[in-house]
């Protein structure tokens, strides 16, 4: 999914709708395609061993983030809880392997992968999920995985402009400690065009 823009600050919202205020807005969002994050996911992927299977979780329809992975010759398995948002995913990608299930619940289809992906998701959960979806993750990785998720670098709230959900980044520390926790370690950063940060994280094999 694109990242999304920060507006004023407020609290982390409904936190019992799976899909972190994405199926209510499904048909607004397939409608306002972006590309912002692709160039961040296809630098990303050349760090993944050829033709390595990729997770990626809040997949959406599978565009930019999805497209740009099989585009780099990655095998890209989908995870949205919402419906009409997955639904969309499967249609451009019918052999792919998808999951309607919340990210932060997921059984990662009970294997592991090469990669995991999360764009545009992280920040959305409650601080609680946010802690359950890495420590998964940590879980979900094979031996140098790698875990490319998106979130500010700082410690901030805000609201959603799309979802209209209130948001929260725990910042770079706290990201760090919590990917120790799951067995990973913090391997570099990126900056996509529309200045959302990423972490790239790797998997230490524990």
């Amino acid at each position: 999914m694109t990242p999304r823009a920060k507006s004023a600050r407020s609290d982390v919202s409904d936190p019992s709708d799976p899909s972190a205020g994405w199926e209510a807005i499904a048909a607004e969002f397939l409608a306002a395609r972006s590309d912002i994050g692709a160039g961040v996911a296809r630098q990303w992927a050349g760090t993944l061993r050829p033709g390595g299977e990729v997770v990626d979780i809040g997949c959406g329809s599978g565009a930019p983030i999805a497209l740009a992975l099989v585009a780099q010759g990655l095998t890209v398995f989908g995870i949205d809880a919402s419906p009409t948002l997955l639904s969309a995913f499967r249609r451009r990608f019918p052999g792919a392997p998808a999951a309607c299930e919340a990210a932060q619940d997921s059984t990662f289809f009970g294997r592991q992968f090469d990669g995991a992906v999360a764009v545009g998701l992280m920040f959305l959960l409650a601080p609680e999920d946010q802690r359950k979806l890495i420590a998964g993750v940590g879980q979900a990785l094979r031996p140098g995985g790698r875990f490319l998720f998106s979130a500010p670098r700082t410690p901030c709230e805000w609201q959603d402009l799309q979802t209209g959900r209130g948001s929260v980044s725990l910042g770079e520390a706290a990201y760090q400690r919590l990917l120790a926790a799951a067995g990973m370690r913090l391997s570099g950063s990126y900056v996509d065009e529309g200045g959302n940060d990423y972490f790239d994280a790797s998997n230490c094999g524990r």
